[in-house]
């Protein structure tokens, strides 16, 4: 069997499984299995293809048919240009958090260093560590509750060079920290706990539901970020926070009451409200 051989016969099998980009996601799941880039994969379309890639494509393939992303099956995934590893702990970045990134960016604008940002819900260290990436002049800690996913984060930062900037610790919320912090950012669970068993199957199966459950209307932690967040503020410091469909107006409330200055959330790609900026007054 050739390579090309082998990618098109993935590529079918997974047709066949019903994902819907079969010829993505075989050609991505090739390239690791035969350890070659992209074109490589193409210019050696004719070549044999060694048995043990062979393998590891089956099984990649299987993995992919029965419902598991492409980034869980790589263990990383690509987010604000940056590579990021995964564990079962953490959610796959996704494009529409890159919003988070850019409001944050574009509050900041004008400030200069050294800068203060606390990443409530860390996860990979994927909006932390992005942030680091652009601000050269700032450093920061990351919360997470699992022991796991700040683990993560942290071999990340290593891994990205900016392990001397950032640091990632297990707590609840920002429990056991105190201010002020220039940057408070968050990507915290918004999912109504009812509405968890109707998500699509690569969430519900393969993302951790400590990072989906957001109480019974999704807004659990956003109340309790929002309450605790003024002693964590100086003046003119910055919230921002991700959200989920829908939330902006309730979020928006919470914020506003905790004291915040509450400006229009900044939309991703889809024109959803993704990323809601609120201002610190200070007292």
């Amino acid at each position: 069997m050739t390579l090309g051989e082998a990618l098109r016969a993935a590529t079918a099998r997974l047709g066949a499984a019903g994902v819907d980009s079969p010829d993505l996601d075989a050609r991505l799941l090739a390239l690791e299995a035969f350890r070659l880039d992209h074109a490589a994969l193409l210019s050696r379309g004719g070549d044999a293809a060694p048995l043990e890639g062979i393998d590891r494509l089956d099984v990649m393939v299987a993995r992919r048919g029965a419902g598991e992303p492409v980034a869980r099956i790589l263990g990383r995934r690509e987010f604000w240009g940056l590579d990021f590893a995964l564990s079962p702990a953490t959610l796959v970045p996704r494009p529409d958090s890159e919003t988070v990134v850019q409001a944050a960016l574009d509050a900041l604008e004008g400030r200069d260093g050294p800068l203060r940002i606390l990443d409530l819900g860390a996860g990979t260290g994927c909006l932390l560590l992005a942030l680091l990436s652009e601000r050269k002049d700032a450093y920061g800690i990351g919360v997470d509750r699992s022991a796991e996913a700040a683990a993560t984060a942290r071999r990340n930062a290593r891994a990205l060079g900016l392990g001397g900037r950032a640091a990632f610790l297990v707590g609840d919320w920002a429990a056991s920290l105190s201010g002020p912090f220039d940057l408070v950012i968050s990507n915290p669970p918004y999912i109504a706990a009812g509405e968890i068993a109707g998500l699509d199957r690569e969430v519900r199966e393969h993302d951790p539901h400590l990072a989906l459950d957001g109480g019974a209307a999704g807004l659990d932690a956003y109340a309790a970020i929002a309450q605790d967040a003024p002693r964590l503020m100086g003046a003119g410091s910055v919230l921002v926070l991700e959200l989920g469909v829908g939330q902006e107006a309730d979020v928006a409330l919470l914020a506003a009451a905790a004291g915040f200055d509450v400006r229009p959330a900044k939309r991703d790609l889809g024109g959803v409200p993704r990323a809601l900026v609120c201002l610190w007054p200070g007292r």
